[in-house]
């Protein structure tokens, strides 16, 4: 039987050759996503708020469908660490069948509950009739996105992270081409920013529906005679729903910090443009950390199959070192030339006023985000996703949100409306000391038990 790379490849080139495909595809979709908002913002600033209004929902959405593949990823990985290829493939097809039940949720909630979601984050009526048009047609054609998240994220977890990046690569190019035509020839504003993501979106996923079924030997897609298997769902949940949890939670904090700048802020709506401009930018350092551990999750998970702890060990404090890396590197950028940054967006004097601080004062909690993403992705990895969950609650919910409605409020008694943004650093140093805490425990409960070469073949 031909060994899987995971198992036998050295770790630091493994790493990479998982990651760097993953990497580059998540920048082209870091780019698609700063290049679509440079687009709207050319509409009006009004238009760059309701499309930043929007994205507490799209979290929500994109957090169910990778929260799944999550699950289905660790546990098709052990399945395959352990030769189970059977299990490995009812994985993959039920995996595929909870992708179309997370289309059909957003959906229904994305058409019912649109105009709710933005009447109660604002009370500028044009803001909330552009954010209808965007967000009712992104939710209510998402089996693209769902099935492209899945498919995409099959090919990754069994170590085809190149098709990958093809497939995400080509939907968000398809992408940036269409935005100006839908938006400026078409003269569609933020609905037509809306359409041309569908439709990259349903070329990356037939392209990636494609690839599984033509290049992807390690597992079999067979729906002729298929069922839904509870216990196998149940599985990926237990792994996975902590981390739709996550993204939820995450959904919720962008929710409230939007109230909060609103009412709070001096500068109100545009400092909620600033705050969804900084998600736009910041994705462009967080998505190589978030591909390097989409490379990383396989790895471990399958040599935790494998019962392979120096491979495992090697592998996360090398994730943790090159996150850290990018990490202060993305701070050292929005430190020195935020003004450049907030010019992509055509940002005028007011939004630059209250950019630049944002960028730079939240960016002093990259490094030790860095740590926290790459240890969290390993204990996700090792099925101990509720310890992630967890730290999101408290790092957002428990901390984040609360410090800004203090300093938020605080700084307007006091003509300070910057303080607001200490809310990051401060909750990430909690976040940080709480994840260590957590991988500590899981390492002498699970990690120190394993053996050290498990069922490790001597390499050629």
């Amino acid at each position: 039987m031909q060994e899987n790379k995971l198992g036998v490849m050295p770790i630091r080139k493994l790493i990479w050759n998982m990651s760097l495909p993953i990497i580059a595809s998540m920048l082209v979709q870091a780019l698609y996503n700063v290049v679509d908002s440079m687009f709207v913002a050319m509409v009006s600033q009004d238009a760059l708020t309701a499309v930043s209004l929007a994205f507490s929902a799209q979290q929500l959405m994109i957090g169910l469908g990778t929260g799944t593949a999550v699950g289905v990823n660790a546990l098709m990985g052990r399945a395959l660490g352990a030769r189970q290829q059977d299990r490995a493939d009812k994985v993959a097809i039920n995996g595929v069948f909870l992708a179309f039940i997370g289309f059909v949720i957003s959906a229904v909630l994305g058409l019912a509950f649109s105009n709710a979601l933005f009447s109660f984050q604002t009370d500028q009526q044009h803001i909330i009739d552009m954010g209808n048009s965007y967000l009712k047609i992104i939710t209510g054609c998402s089996f693209a996105l769902f099935g492209q998240i899945m498919f995409e994220r099959l090919l990754q977890g069994t170590g085809r992270s190149i098709y990958s990046m093809i497939t995400q690569g080509t939907g968000a190019i398809i992408n940036i081409i269409l935005d100006p035509v839908f938006i400026f020839v078409f003269k569609m504003g933020v609905a037509g920013a809306a359409i041309a993501t569908i439709i990259g979106q349903c070329c990356g996923c037939a392209l990636a529906i494609y690839f599984n079924m033509k290049k992807n030997t390690d597992i079999r897609l067979r729906f002729g005679s298929f069922r839904p298997d509870w216990r196998i769902i149940g599985g990926i949940y237990a792994i996975g729903i902590p981390s739709v949890i996550m993204m939820a939670i995450g959904s919720v904090m962008t929710f409230l910090m939007n109230k909060i700048l609103i009412t709070y802020h001096a500068a109100h709506e545009t400092a909620a443009t600033a705050f969804g401009v900084f998600f736009k930018i910041n994705s462009l350092i967080f998505m190589p950390v978030f591909g390097l551990n989409n490379g990383v999750v396989p790895i471990v998970a399958y040599n935790y199959g494998a019962q392979n702890r120096r491979r495992m060990v090697e592998t996360i404090k090398r994730s943790v070192t090159y996150a850290t890396c990018i990490m202060t590197f993305g701070m050292i950028v929005f430190l020195v030339v935020p003004q450049v940054l907030m010019k992509i967006f055509s940002a005028g004097d007011e939004l630059m006023a209250v950019g630049v601080p944002c960028l730079r004062i939240i960016s002093l909690s990259f490094s030790m985000a860095g740590a926290c993403i790459a240890l969290g992705s390993s204990l996700q990895a090792l099925g101990k996703s509720v310890y992630s969950m967890i730290n999101s609650f408290i790092r957002q919910l428990v901390v984040l949100v609360p410090v800004a409605y203090v300093l938020a409020r605080y700084g307007a008694t006091v003509d300070n409306s910057h303080l607001v943004w200490w809310c990051y650093p401060i909750a990430e140093v909690v976040a940080l000391a709480v994840t260590l805490g957590f991988y500590a425990h899981v390492y002498k409960t699970i990690i120190s038990k394993i053996p050290p070469n498990g069922m490790e073949k001597p390499q050629e």
